[in-house]
């Protein structure tokens, strides 16, 4: 298949998965600080630095505030990152190769685009972001349904879903990292009922809470991060994400089982067999800011090599992808 297509398919998912996930990321910091006095009013200056758009939000809006940090990160055209800017990004790269997608597809990225757009005004939005959440998150998973569903699984569809399950790897990693870092900044919280509360927040923020109960049963700081982190069955963990994307990088390369034929495969294949034989107290006792922020930077690794790999070079739309991509760093 053409390089272009491959690019633009790879995008539009990954830029539909980066929305949804800030709308995660709004919502379970409104669940955190509902009816809480100002000590929790006031984590919503973290949710910025997860997103890596700390410097362009100064420059726009100055200090941190609750309504100016919803709109940033839901809205803000001049944000590359916010909602809006990733729909559209999204509708963008689809419209360019509506001969590579189906009719439903494109039907229902326009329905999204649309949806987010008419909301741009809604003056509820800052009183009450979850049900426009949750409007995101319900019109993500019925364009990934309608692909599945749709569309050939070929190379195409492959490359959407490693867009896709590498953005999540790295928005599930940055949610847990705000957790560990940002929202328990006081020891003598931990093991508290406002603890538990945060935990099971974060988990509902990945759609995480019915199954890690089923796994685990009781909420505890360990085996929520193990959860997120090396659970092989959830779909919103960070190794199942990893698994599934090398999946399809092998698919299209067609690569016998345990060989590789590209750097980007390499990567993939080594990142996916360390996590195989990782343990959550391996990850505890080198840290889990510096675990996750090794992760990260694989990631964007395997995202680099994959451009090199199969998609076009030198070109406008490339160098915006690579400075978006960056702009979600630390």
């Amino acid at each position: 298949m053409l390089s272009r297509v491959a690019e633009s398919v790879f995008w539009m998912s990954r830029y539909v998965e980066r929305a949804e996930n800030v709308a995660r990321f709004i919502d379970v910091n409104d669940n955190l600080t509902l009816g809480e006095g100002v000590d929790l009013s006031e984590q919503w200056a973290p949710l910025v630095y997860t997103t890596g758009d700390q410097e362009l939000f100064t420059k726009l809006y100055g200090e941190p505030q609750r309504e100016s940090v919803l709109r940033f990160l839901a809205f803000d055209p001049r944000n590359p990152n916010s909602i809006f800017s990733c729909i559209a990004a999204a509708r963008e790269n689809a419209r360019s190769v509506r001969e590579s997608i189906t009719v439903p597809m494109w039907e229902q990225i326009n329905k999204y685009y649309l949806l987010v757009q008419s909301s741009l005004q809604n003056a509820r939005f800052v009183a009450e972001p979850s049900p426009f959440c949750d409007l995101v998150k319900h019109a993500s998973h019925t364009l990934v349904g309608t692909t599945d569903a749709t569309m050939s699984h070929n190379e195409a569809w492959h490359f959407s879903r490693i867009g896709r399950l590498l953005e999540r790897a790295d928005k599930t990693s940055r949610i847990l990292d705000v957790q560990y870092f940002h929202l328990l900044p006081n020891v003598q919280d931990v093991g508290s009922t406002l603890d538990v509360v945060r935990w099971s927040a974060l988990l509902k923020s990945a759609s995480a809470l019915t199954m890690y109960r089923r796994v685990h049963g009781r909420i505890t700081p360990d085996r929520v991060a193990e959860f997120l982190l090396l659970d092989r069955d959830f779909p919103r963990s960070m190794r199942f994400c990893v698994m599934r994307a090398q999946d399809s990088i092998n698919e299209i390369t067609g690569s016998r089982p345990g060989t590789f034929s590209c750097r980007s495969e390499q990567q993939a294949g080594r990142l996916r067999s360390e996590m195989d034989y990782t343990a959550v107290d391996d990850v505890v006792q080198q840290g889990m800011h510096e675990y996750i922020d090794g992760f990260q930077d694989r990631l964007n690794e395997i995202g680099a090599a994959l451009q090199k790999d199969f998609f076009t070079l030198d070109t406008d739309a490339e160098t915006q992808h690579q400075t978006q991509s960056q702009r979600m760093l630390r």
